[in-house]
């Protein structure tokens, strides 16, 4: 470590034994336990909320989750001299969640339906509420505004590349998709899912993926959820729309293991009719067309690279791909 990041170890009431990087951050070894050091984004103001809510997991019997720790002065956030944040959390010995091991997808379905019955913010915490999310209304009319924005710009463009036929070609069905998606939405039970969810204080990760589930030892049958950074007061099922996404994307679509890995949520965690209306919407919405159009709109337009080509070549691919689970698996479809 460099000597400003010892030094932000030295801030905090541990005994640290010996460290190890990786990826963007430090393994830890103290008189504690394991423990990660990771540079953090959170706020000064959000970081009591998640400890308090992550505290209250442990609390109502979920134990495994990356509680921060307070330094000396109280604080779960420290910055070292060049004005890096970083957080300390107690951590686990286990490995990520394997994309292409079903029963571990299945497993961490499951561990998610498991957190989602835990996951509630509590009025005798006396504590500020954490942040709402996004109205998902007003997230797909944005959305749409950008994505003709995009198009008016490339279509003024004088020297259009290989990037920008390709978008042009299939704007049209892409937007209409949008379009279709949105008129749903407003249609459909959503408003009311998202004001009760509020109401009664349920919260997200925020961003469960695969990278943040840990299976801890040899037989699988312990796991720990982590970096909760994002959790926010919204639809549960955000969380199961947004693991299903990502793995769905590795695995082409797959309806069989789509629809296990739903009914493994299920089991525990029963999904209603508007919660399954909700995923289907958030799926069918082309989100990762509308990304990467974004990305390029806020990019140096000098030159695009073949990476960002591919990106969206393989985006309309995978649309009809999709457009054929949601068929299959959830009875959804936007023609």
């Amino acid at each position: 470590m460099r000597d400003y990041e010892l030094e932000i170890l030295e801030q905090y009431e541990i005994e640290v034994k010996s460290t190890r990087k990786i990826r963007g951050a430090f393994f830890c070894d103290t008189n504690e336990g394991t423990m990660l050091l990771k540079e953090s984004v959170i706020s000064d103001k959000r970081a009591p909320l998640m400890y308090k809510m992550l505290c209250g997991l442990k609390e109502d019997g979920y134990p495994n989750v990356d509680i921060p720790v307070a330094e000396k002065e109280g604080a779960f956030i420290s910055t070292s001299r060049d004005g890096t944040r970083y957080m300390l959390k107690r951590w686990f010995q286990g490995r990520e969640c394997d994309v292409c091991r079903e029963q571990e997808l299945l497993d961490s379905a499951r561990n998610l339906a498991v957190l989602h019955r835990k996951m509630y913010w509590k009025q005798d915490w006396e504590m500020e509420m954490p942040s709402k999310g996004r109205d998902l209304k007003e997230e797909f009319l944005c959305h749409n505004r950008e994505l003709k924005k995009v198009r008016m710009f490339i279509r003024n463009k004088v020297n259009k590349g290989s990037f920008e036929y390709l978008f042009l070609q299939h704007f049209e069905k892409m937007f209409q998709t949008a379009l279709q998606t949105t008129r749903r939405l407003e249609e459909s039970g959503y408003e009311e899912l998202y004001r009760n969810s509020v109401e009664k204080g349920c919260l997200i990760h925020g961003d469960y993926n695969y990278h943040n589930v840990l299976f801890l030892n040899a037989s699988n049958s312990e796991m720990a959820t982590t970096n909760f950074e994002h959790f926010r007061l919204d639809v549960q099922v955000q969380d199961l729309y947004y693991f299903l996404r990502k793995v769905m994307e590795k695995h082409k679509w797959n309806a069989r293991l789509g629809d296990r890995m739903l009914n493994a949520y299920s089991a525990i965690c029963p999904l209603k009719q508007e919660e399954l209306e909700y995923i289907a919407l958030k799926l069918a919405y082309p989100e990762k067309f509308w990304k990467i159009a974004n990305t390029y709109y806020h990019s140096n337009k000098a030159w695009i690279p073949e990476k960002s080509v591919e990106k969206l070549r393989l985006t309309i691919i995978q649309s009809e791909e999709k457009a054929r689970f949601l068929e299959e698996v959830l009875s959804f479809s936007n023609a």
